[in-house]
């Protein structure tokens, strides 16, 4: 038996126990303790129960929230009143009371407050959650959806705790008895001394420094992992905030807001996976402003029944639509990197589910030349020093460009990602502004060039040997 083993075992010969009495009582770490009590359990020698507790706290968010009210409740009440509306409740209110129903736009891109905001947002009850939790009282089942909310909202963080116990059995009553003095564990050399070389002196010759040892394999992130923080990292040095969106998104979003026609062969079921159900349309102004670009532009009678469609989303520009809309075009900056999902015939170089990484900026200043600084910037902080671009064709950007970046390596050319301005037909309907600048590439596809990797799928493999001896590529 190992040495943390005994003590475990003449601890629970006095008193059963939690871990940390356990832990006092063996004067061992809680960890070492736990790790000795499943190596017992194993061993049938003990029984160990584990119990879970949950407990919520305000992250600084929900204490702003707490102190100062939401700031969809904020908007409504200067709406009300016809004061100036601040940074906090166009940023973060507007959004908010448009999804709960609260505040609708006019033609002429005013804010009204419906109905419903004037009844609901004085008694918005999040707010009384956050006050229970502040002073520890318990948030009752009727309140669970509107917690769960805030969870995801970040204004509430949830902290789920494990505590274990463990009791000997009777073969660990007789493995306890049998266990006699227990020596005191041999202290390792001292760090100061490996450092400072003095190891090397005669009377400790005798260690064998060229023996071999196990090898010892690390936690690491993945590859993927790895290239996504990095150009997390890279759009927040430029300024831009993070897009998020559901992967099952409606045909409206996905495809109508982004003007391509209801008869696109993009939109059969061998491009597009198709969910049950039906998804509800935005408000009625921004409908009939998408319906009016497809029959003037298309020629044809749009059908709002095939936007209702409810799709797994096939690129992440389904959520730069929605954040162009939501932003009424005022000047921003957006980046998103998300699941993207395509009917696709599985091989070396195709997934049905991949990554994709997204760029927008709405600015009525904005500028084709705009666009390419951006791209040399985002891409020379990848770590691509030669940059070119080449015209191309994109069915909702116009003009439109593929990024080319030259690979060391491979002494070669290879196309990264395609860029453009969202053609007017796409942002005079979602915002009422021109132009929106954007662009896009695979996550998936630089990686692989850059660890020199054939087939796309082994990045979702999970083969330990492989992930263990990757370099990470960036």
């Amino acid at each position: 038996m190992h040495r943390h083993e005994k003590l475990v075992l003449k601890a629970l010969l006095q008193d059963s126990g939690e871990v940390p009495h356990i832990a006092s009582c063996s004067k061992l770490p809680e960890d070492s303790v736990l790790r000795a009590l499943q190596w017992l359990e194993e061993k049938g020698a003990v029984r160990l129960a584990s119990a879970k507790s949950t407990s919520y706290s305000l992250t600084q968010e929900g204490k702003s929230f707490l102190e100062h009210g939401f700031p969809e409740q904020n908007l409504l009440e200067k709406l009300s009143r016809g004061t100036q509306v601040g940074p906090e409740e166009k940023k973060i209110g507007i959004p908010w009371a448009i999804r709960n129903g609260w505040l609708e736009f006019t033609k002429e891109k005013e804010m009204n407050a419906t109905k419903k905001g004037i009844d609901e947002h004085t008694r918005y009850s999040p707010r009384d959650i956050l006050k229970k939790i502040s002073e520890n009282k318990p948030v009752s089942e009727s309140d669970r959806a509107s917690l769960d909310s805030l969870c995801k909202r970040g204004s509430v963080q949830l902290k789920e705790r494990s505590s274990y116990s463990a009791s000997l059995t009777e073969k660990g009553k007789k493995m306890a008895a049998g266990v006699g003095e227990i020596p005191e564990e041999v202290s390792v050399i001292d760090r100061e001394l490996i450092m400072s070389r003095k190891w090397k002196s005669a009377e400790l010759a005798a260690y064998n420094t060229d023996a071999p040892v196990e090898r010892a394999f690390p936690g690491k992130r993945h590859p993927l992992r790895k290239l996504t923080e990095k150009i997390r990292g890279i759009f927040s040095e430029m300024g831009f905030e993070e897009m998020e969106g559901e992967s099952a998104e409606s045909a409206f979003w996905n495809f109508d807001a982004l003007f391509q026609p209801q008869d696109h062969p993009a939109r059969e079921l061998a491009d597009t996976f198709y969910l049950q159900g039906k998804a509800s349309l935005p408000d009625s102004d921004l409908v009939e402003r998408v319906k009016d670009a497809h029959e003037k532009g298309w020629k044809y009678k749009w059908d709002p029944e095939i936007a209702k469609s409810l799709v797994l989303r096939t690129h992440t520009t389904a959520v730069s639509a929605r954040y162009v809309a939501m932003g009424g075009g005022e000047p921003a900056k957006y980046f998103c990197v998300g699941r993207v999902y395509r009917n696709e015939q599985t091989d070396f170089k195709h997934l049905a589910e991949f990554f994709q990484v997204e760029g927008i900026v709405v600015w009525e200043k904005a500028t084709f030349c705009d666009l390419m600084g951006l791209l040399k910037e985002f891409y020379g902080k990848l770590g691509f020093e030669k940059i070119r671009f080449r015209p191309s064709f994109f069915p909702y950007t116009e003009p439109s460009l593929e990024v080319e970046v030259f690979f060391e390596e491979r002494n070669e050319w290879l196309e990264l990602g395609g860029a453009g301005v969202f053609r007017p037909e796409v942002c005079i309907p979602l915002c009422g502004k021109y132009p929106v600048l954007a662009w896009g590439l695979g996550l998936e596809r630089p990686l692989m060039i850059k660890m020199g990797i054939e087939d796309i799928r082994t990045f979702y493999r999970n083969d330990l040997g492989w992930l263990r001896n990757s370099k990470g590529g960036f």
